[in-house]
């Protein structure tokens, strides 16, 4: 007779997880690179798991969604402080541009692999065999996610400490520029004595927990572009990058 499989890989073979767990060893390997022995492991936990891996039922219960919406604003006050501290001389609109390069979910997607935690996020069998644990908004999620499961475990010094670990690589490189896509899009448009960019959405796909939004972007007669992005203001960036390319024959 063949032995009974693990408890847990019987529940992965339905798709979706009753009680999502990691074992013994990847908890202390998930709490080590971290860097936060948790109090409330259940936390870590459930930070790490993605909403496919859980029946929708659960979703806000077990997954990771309400953790990285604290995570979130946690991070963006992190940032947000750090970058009052470090660059004094910046008026608020140099310093917006750069908060939102190092809080968006590529820099998080970054942080994530920096520290190679996709490893640890549970999913379901399909989403791990359609690439899912290294999409980027699937990273970026757990990522603030993590960063929210410590802020309750632990407090805002603790989560700051990650975040600085996380994004050492992002904190360290050569300034980038400092303006986002839409900001130079519409200096570009007030140069030419233009109304300033529209933006509409053309439509919303995938579901609630990764949705791909695609917008079109447009300067009066001048010209449109068209770009998809995870988020309504990540289509939009994404969408006045390619205008403005087109605009000015940037390459």
């Amino acid at each position: 007779m063949k032995p009974a499989r693990p408890k847990r890989t019987r529940l992965r073979s339905k798709g979706k997880l009753d009680t999502p767990s990691l074992t013994v060893i990847e908890l202390k390997a998930l709490q080590e690179i971290v860097g936060h022995r948790f109090k409330s492991p259940d936390l870590l936990v459930r930070a790490v798991t993605h909403p496919s891996a859980v029946s929708s039922a659960d979703s806000v219960r077990l997954s990771n969604q309400r953790l990285e919406f604290l995570g979130d604003r946690v991070l963006n006050l992190v940032i947000a402080e750090r970058l009052i501290d470090r660059r004094k001389m910046e008026s608020e609109g140099d310093l917006a541009p750069r908060l939102n390069s190092l809080v968006k979910k590529g820099a998080c997607a970054m942080a994530m692999r920096h520290l190679e935690l996709q490893r640890f996020i549970i999913l379901s069998d399909s989403e791990i065999s359609s690439g899912g644990r290294e999409r980027e908004s699937t990273l970026g999620d757990a990522c603030e996610a993590i960063i929210g499961a410590i802020y309750q475990d632990a407090g805002l010094s603790q989560a700051r400490k990650f975040i600085e670990k996380g994004w050492a690589p992002q904190f360290s490189a050569a300034p980038a520029e400092t303006k986002d896509p839409k900001t130079l899009l519409q200096e570009w448009a007030q140069g030419q004595g233009l109304p300033l960019p529209d933006y509409n959405v053309l439509s919303r796909s995938g579901p609630d927990h990764q949705p791909t939004y695609e917008v079109k972007a447009s300067v009066m007669d001048r010209g449109s572009a068209v770009a998809a992005g995870s988020s309504k203001r990540d289509a939009e960036r994404n969408a006045a990058a390619l205008l403005l390319k087109s605009l000015t024959g940037d390459t």
